[in-house]
């Protein structure tokens, strides 16, 4: 039950996502935004769903990339009590001050809908979202193995042929049990992998092969992004990591003073910023062969130091 207006205007009122508390770094926003970008340039239908919210972070950032007539649905236990010893421990471990009144105060700092929210485990989910409904899927919900075991089969099942679904937390040392439920998909369940971050894990039942070379001609372009393919069961993965790089464009709050109307889709930069910023590349497909043989053969420290020198050759 929402909370009485006097009451829920005594929250701290966010203006900037990194205001809000919670764990999505500047990788996961970059993929977050890439994956619902190269969905959107080919017209992917589909809704948005994520399974565990906290305080609202990576909600936020996704509400402001949905499109009109789609769907965003996210389910959490928020201040529900959980029906289990051991998911009751998690909770109150990981989550005590966990409540949806704080979930909605930060969501609405950003944006003037609340998304459609679920209040309750995870597991009934499948109740309320359409099956084959789902474009993008982002699981943070229980650590514990049976949980996430569930959730992954469940969001399976509401996913599109193409759907994209994203795992937090897939190789923390204090919840094992979502590495055990992760890679016990990739061998037993269908999921394929497409790339990890240090902190998620993405993948799909469709075909992995297009979105990754995608990827890769994005992140040779941007210039800023670590990156190497590594292969589990003879299939390629991207790892990846984005420390220096820049991040996308951030919701911005509509009762920011300097910034109405709602979700700020692009960002100019400060001179300072630009000045720090990489050049843009050219298109992979538009380098000289030798160069993309030496970024696919050599080692990535090599790799890196050839593009720093190129880079100082150029001027920058």
């Amino acid at each position: 039950m929402t909370a009485p207006l006097a009451e829920s205007a005594a929250l701290p009122r966010p203006t900037r996502l990194s205001e809000v508390k919670g764990w999505f770094f500047t990788a996961d926003q970059l993929m977050f935004d890439w994956f619902l970008a190269h969905q959107q340039e080919r017209s992917e239908p589909g809704d948005l769903l994520e399974l565990g919210a906290y305080m609202g972070k990576s909600a936020i950032f996704l509400g402001a990339r949905l499109r009109a007539g789609e769907r965003f649905t996210v389910c959490d236990l928020f201040d529900s009590p959980a029906e289990d010893a051991s998911n009751s421990r998690e909770t109150k471990k990981s989550y005590a001050t966990l409540t949806r009144r704080a979930f909605e105060a930060n969501y609405r700092a950003f944006h003037e809908e609340l998304p459609s929210i679920v209040q309750g485990l995870s597991s009934v989910v499948t109740d309320h979202v359409e099956e084959g409904s789902v474009r993008f899927a982002h699981i943070d919900a229980s650590h514990l193995h049976a949980h996430v075991h569930g959730d992954i089969l469940a969001v399976r099942t509401l996913l599109t042929a193409h759907g994209v679904v994203v795992l937090d937390d897939y190789r923390a040392e204090h919840c094992p049990g979502v590495a055990a439920a992760t890679w016990q998909a990739v061998a037993n369940e269908g999921l394929r992998p497409i790339c990890l971050t240090g902190t998620k894990f993405y993948g799909t039942w469709g075909d992995p092969e297009p979105l990754q070379q995608a990827l890769l001609e994005w992140i040779a372009a941007r210039g800023d992004i670590w990156h190497e393919v590594q292969y589990v069961n003879d299939a390629p993965l991207i790892r990846l990591s984005a420390k220096g790089a820049g991040e996308p464009a951030q919701p911005v709050s509509r009762h920011r003073p300097a910034g109405a109307g709602g979700v700020r889709r692009t960002a100019a930069p400060s001179p300072a910023a630009a000045a720090d910023r990489p050049a843009p590349r050219r298109p992979a497909a538009l380098r000289p062969a030798v160069r993309r043989v030496a970024r696919d053969v050599l080692p990535p420290v090599v790799t890196r130091a050839l593009a720093r020198a190129r880079r100082r050759a150029r001027g920058h």
